[in-house]
């Protein structure tokens, strides 16, 4: 079974608001053996400034990432590095948001049916009401984490690896065996449909509204008005047109 251990550096935290991927990470693990010489690893420029507060995090600034390709240089060789395994990641709905809003933003495949597994879904079926997020689960499986002083995203898919192949039951596991997986649609929504989501939630109060009550008084004031408006058209108004019977020719 081949999966792929993923991670990214971003600017922000969503892709809506016009934030991009810095750094992208990943790595194969083939019949639950890592394989260090099969990596996906590039810094991104993300063609629009990094802020300092996110700087802090992963340490990747504008100059370090002026020089670096575009996601549009290496989009078509991520699909072909990804493409036929199961994808790994910790928290897959942020970056799946970014990769998937990219691919979008290309015209190119989504990975809308890529099988996806959520590590930090497993942990916290595993260890419920516990903290899940990678440093503490490389100190529950006493995974050195010693060389991770910021975040980094071959670092922490490589770090990732280790992680998944203890929550699924460490390296004697049965081949046999198989962690259920998700389409990555289910993860994460392209920003269109998050914009439609968004604007149906606003609108609904709206819609749910009841018209105000007429008076009797408004009522007449207001086909008074309309009739006016048909007279002074020359009777060519639309509703009453449309509103008008059909007549029939008698033969």
């Amino acid at each position: 079974m081949r999966l792929i251990m993923l991670d990214t550096e971003t600017t922000g935290l969503s892709p809506t608001e016009g934030h991009k991927m810095v750094e992208i990470g990943a790595i194969e693990v083939l019949d639950r053996e890592v394989q260090e010489h099969k990596i996906f690893h590039h810094y991104i420029n993300p063609e629009r400034s990094i802020p300092q507060e996110v700087v802090r995090i992963h340490g990747i600034d504008d100059h370090k990432v002026k020089n670096a390709p575009t996601f549009a240089d290496i989009a078509q060789d991520f699909l072909q590095f990804v493409e036929g395994a199961i994808i790994v990641i910790h928290n897959a709905a942020f970056d799946l948001g970014f990769i998937r809003s990219e691919l979008a933003h290309l015209e190119l495949p989504t990975l809308d049916h890529a099988p996806v597994i959520d590590t930090l879904e497993l942990a916290r079926k595993q260890y419920p009401n516990q903290r899940n997020n990678l440093d503490a689960l490389c100190d529950r499986f006493h995974i050195d984490r010693g060389h991770r002083s910021l975040h980094g995203a071959l670092l922490d898919a490589k770090l990732l690896a280790e992680v998944y192949l203890e929550l699924t039951g460490g390296r004697q596991y049965s081949l046999g065996s198989t962690t259920p997986t998700r389409p990555a649609e289910q993860f994460s929504k392209l920003p269109e449909v998050i914009k439609q989501r968004v604007e149906r939630i606003e609108t609904q109060p709206i819609m749910r509204r009841s018209s105000p009550p007429l008076s009797s008084y408004d009522l007449d004031a207001h086909h008074k008005f309309m009739e006016r408006i048909h007279k002074e058209s020359g009777g060519n108004t639309i509703w009453k047109i449309n509103a008008a019977p059909a007549t029939s020719s008698q033969p």
